[in-house]
């Protein structure tokens, strides 16, 4: 691995503070719930303490109030049976659609994602394929951008601008990290670098091969196809790591390979859909050289 690269993973990962994620993590979210009878009130509170352990059971339900009684702290969240009148916009629990509520709640609420997946189980789900789905796309883009000196991808969710960092690999593997973090909060587990030191060093051991591949791509397809393999290595090489990690702490165990090795194939796929989106608005003339020479990059495992 070399040695340059070492120094700007480490100073990327600098601007990473797992502090706030744990911060996030450890803030209660309080719920109260509105309904018109004890079967309502006893069907959202099931809702929204199922699959929990005894202690993480115990410790979200006092989290949950019901609207009846009086509520000792002002909520984060109010939630309505559908069973009753609420106003226009309300989070309302749909017994037989309970995603439309998880759905809106994350949207609207995206502050709380990390509590509420922890301390609500229907919600970590949902929440850590959004961080996937996320993370991915902005490797992408940002894999894609770097290739192209003239492209300053500020229309979109990255946070950061290019010139900041010495090297596409620094910033795929800190946001790898800072992924790592919110998984892992969501997941009701510890988060920082001593903490998921085994995980970090995964996600660091890993970034130099996806890199390499990337390399050869670019310099192998011309006219524009080698920059999609390469931002779709970067989306797919980041999928495969967030949801390995989701697995990991969810069930205590990884993807097998041949698990994995169907995980990335799907994932390039996704992923070279969105980099052609993506070269299509920053550079519709090589996204137009590349669809009328009817090619597909073609990337090896």
């Amino acid at each position: 691995m070399p040695f340059q690269g070492l120094v700007n993973i480490r100073k990327a990962l600098t601007t990473l503070n797992p502090h706030e994620v744990r911060e996030k993590s450890e803030r209660p979210v309080r719920v109260a719930l509105h309904a018109a009878s004890q079967e309502s009130f006893a069907q959202m509170e099931d809702f929204f303490l199922r699959d929990l352990g005894p202690a993480r059971r115990r410790q979200s339900a006092v989290l949950l109030s019901r609207a009846t009684s009086p509520i000792a702290q002002r909520p984060d969240l109010d939630v309505y049976h559908a069973g009753i009148v609420a106003a226009p916009g309300a989070l309302i629990f749909q017994p037989d659609r309970p995603e439309m509520l998880i759905n809106k709640a994350l949207a609207n609420h995206s502050d709380l994602g990390v509590p509420l997946a922890k301390s609500f189980a229907p919600f970590r789900a949902p929440y850590v394929q959004s961080v996937v789905a996320k993370t991915s796309r902005q490797n992408a883009l940002f894999s894609l951008s770097t290739a192209l000196p003239d492209v300053i991808p500020s229309f979109i969710e990255l946070p950061w601008a290019v010139a900041e960092f010495a090297s596409d690999t620094a910033f795929l593997t800190m946001n790898q990290v800072g992924m790592a973090f919110l998984i892992a909060g969501a997941s009701d587990r510890a988060v920082g670098y001593r903490e998921q030191k085994s995980e970090i060093a995964t996600v660091i051991g890993s970034a130099f091969g996806w890199r390499a591949l990337a390399r050869q791509i670019v310099g192998k397809v011309p006219f524009g196809g080698g920059l999609i393999g390469k931002a779709a290595i970067a989306y797919a090489g980041t999928k495969v790591l967030g949801l390995s990690l989701d697995r990991y702490y969810g069930m205590g165990f990884t993807y097998s390979r041949d698990e994995r090795d169907e995980i990335y194939s799907n994932a390039l796929q996704q992923g070279k859909t969105i980099a052609t989106k993506i070269l299509t608005y920053l550079r519709p003339d090589l996204a137009d050289k590349y669809e009328a020479q009817g090619r597909k990059p073609t990337v090896a495992r």
